[in-house]
């Protein structure tokens, strides 16, 4: 019966064992105290809280200077702020800094109502030093306006507190950092301006701070200013609420880039650099790229091991849902930006697609190609060699007659229209096929540096380098030429002189027994060189048709042709440059063989690719 009670007894004191309460605690303070030190990874996040430190502090001066003495780098951070409170005594209280670690006053002002504009929470901030150098010298004044000084030692639990001789005691805090850890002696004076220019950008302009970075060693001076971003501000934003509070959005559309990016905010000092990488916000608009700009979040938890991350609890869950409405608003801004951006390339490259066959137009011969029978009505007569852009009938006209228009008298021209040196020439046309004993005429075309035409103080020495052949004149800038008796491969050359610059070209001219059909006058379209829409036909195996009643080509911008060429810029224009091509070779060239129409299409893909231009 004993026995039985015995068992029964021990058994109630297993169960009571089982649900035994406590509370945790710290087994190893000092361990502990060695994993939050070491736990910022960041040295240059670690000099940014002691900055924040001062303007927890309310300094209006902040200067970090980074040097070298005694054989040592150091990094010193001093401002003009309130200093270490003090305490009954009127000493800096350093006691209470350096044996309440976790246990940070801020918070508790914060609690209690009286924090405003402070953002220090966790009382850690003082360790990161750890993470930038061996010894830290924390400096302030006293009452009795003597300056006192702790010193803290990486990896050594004491400090020590001790009357720093000084001349005089100055306000405000003096942080030094000695001497700083190998990896880190790189660090120079601009890395540190520019980092805390993002980091604390909103807490500068907000405390109206003045934060000046001193590089002793690459004897630099830097200031902080606040990032500016670049773009278009966005104004009348959806607004982000949650039961929590309310965020604030600031925001820029820009074109895209890979350093486009929304910065997560807290206070006013930036804990994310890129929301597109948090949970749930993977995606549109956050990373389109077209954003720059903030999002603060007052309301938020911070991890306090690095400080650069937030706990993904129901605060956060509250903002992610209360991003919904702005993310629908910042899609349209997006949406609306790529069509502009589309539109403006589509008129890029069609202005790009004339110049190079206007150029191309210049060398090849006229009555092989004259496809644009339009009256020449050009800027030139303005003192520009080129039509003016966009004006695709007068474009045409003037470039196919490969003609300069006479000069008339005119009014003044303004400054910038007058030609500058003679800077290139060619000879219009470049290439050309004639029969045996005819005649062609050939101009030589000289121009600036900016293509205007250039007419003054110039002579002309034309000559048959190759071949055979006569010329009609030798010094003029127009000539006729006099094919041989005999088929052969002349080449032409020109060489013009204005002062002392020389310029010269040369024209390859085919004499030949005959010309075939491939050679005769082709037909003529009026209408001038066609403008280029898009059709989505995403299945069908058409590249590109001709619409005669629009003058326009259609391409098929769902062909898979088409995507490939897409992935850049250029790579596109020489696929749209190739369908202009073939469209014109065949309208213009109808009822050849097909052998004919594909050496055309070679010949004139030749010349006008060599003249497109990517800019």
């Amino acid at each position: 019966m004993i026995h039985f009670r015995q068992l029964r007894a021990q058994v109630r004191s297993v169960q009571s064992k089982g649900t035994e309460r406590g509370k945790l605690r710290i087994g190893d303070d000092w361990n502990a105290i060695r994993i939050i030190a070491l736990s910022q990874s960041n040295p240059l996040k670690a000099i940014a809280e002691l900055v924040e430190n001062s303007i927890d502090a309310h300094a209006k001066t902040v200067v970090i200077t980074r040097g070298r003495e005694h054989g040592g780098h150091y990094l010193k951070v001093k401002d003009d702020g309130e200093g270490v409170p003090l305490d009954p005594s009127g000493l800096p209280d350093f006691k209470y800094v350096a044996t309440h670690i976790c246990d940070s006053i801020k918070r508790r002002l914060k609690t209690n109502g009286d924090g405003g504009g402070i953002q220090g929470e966790f009382g850690i901030g003082l360790l990161s030093f750890w993470t930038v150098g061996d010894i830290l010298s924390m400096t302030s004044r006293g009452a009795d306006q003597r300056a006192y000084q702790m010193i803290m030692r990486r990896g050594d639990p004491r400090y020590v507190v001790s009357v720093r001789r000084t001349l005089f005691a100055e306000e405000g805090t003096e942080l030094k950092i000695s001497p700083l850890l190998e990896g880190i002696r790189s660090l120079s004076g601009e890395k540190i301006q520019w980092y805390l220019a993002s980091e604390l950008r909103d807490r500068i302009r907000n405390a109206a701070v003045r934060i000046t970075v001193i590089d002793k060693l690459a004897r630099k001076q830097h200031q902080v200013e606040p990032r500016q971003f670049e773009g278009r501000l966005l104004h009348q934003l959806a607004p982000v609420r949650s039961p929590f509070g309310e965020a604030y959005a600031e925001l820029y559309l820009t074109e895209p880039a890979e350093d486009c990016c929304v910065a997560l905010t807290r206070g006013g000092t930036r804990v994310v650099s890129d929301i597109g990488t948090l949970p749930g916000l993977e995606h549109p608009p956050w990373n389109s790229r077209y954003l720059q700009g903030l999002i603060d979040v007052p309301y938020l938890n911070l991890t306090p091991g690095t400080r650069s991350g937030i706990v993904l609890d129901e605060r956060y869950a509250s903002f992610v849902e209360g991003l919904v409405k702005l993310e629908a608003h910042l899609n349209g801004l997006i949406d609306a930006q790529r069509r502009a951006e589309e539109e403006q390339a589509n008129r890029e490259s069609l202005r790009a697609i004339q110049r190079a066959f206007r150029e191309a137009m210049l060398v090849l011969p006229r009555e092989e190609y004259d496809w644009f029978d339009i009256p020449s009505r050009s800027a030139q007569d303005s003192g520009a060699s080129e039509p003016l852009e966009g004006d695709l009938e007068s474009t045409a006209g003037a470039v196919l007659s490969a003609k300069e228009p006479r000069k008339e008298a005119a009014e003044q021209r303004p400054f910038f229209d007058y030609a500058g040196p003679l800077h290139s020439v060619l000879i219009s046309p470049a290439t050309s096929t004639i029969t045996v004993k005819e005649s062609r005429r050939f101009r030589a075309l000289p121009r600036d540096r900016s293509r205007r035409r250039v007419e003054e103080d110039l002579t002309f020495a034309w000559e048959i380098v190759e071949g055979g052949g006569t010329l009609s004149s030798t010094s003029d800038q127009e000539i006729t030429f006099a094919a041989p008796d005999a088929p052969v491969l002349v080449r032409l050359s020109v060489t013009v002189s204005q002062s002392d610059i020389r310029c010269g070209a040369e024209a390859l001219i085919t004499v030949t027994d005959s010309l075939d059909i491939s050679v005769s006058p082709s037909v003529v379209n009026a209408r001038g060189l066609p403008g280029y829409t898009f059709e989505r036909a995403a299945g069908e195996l058409w590249r590109s048709r001709f619409d005669a009643d629009r003058n326009l080509i259609v391409v098929n911008s769902g062909h898979r042709d088409f995507v490939f060429a897409t992935r850049s810029r250029a790579l596109q224009l020489r696929y749209l440059v190739r369908l202009y091509v073939k469209e014109l070779v065949l309208r213009n060239f109808a009822g050849m063989p097909a052998e004919q129409i594909a050496e055309r299409m070679i010949e004139l893909s030749l010349y006008v690719e060599e003249k497109l231009k990517f800019s």
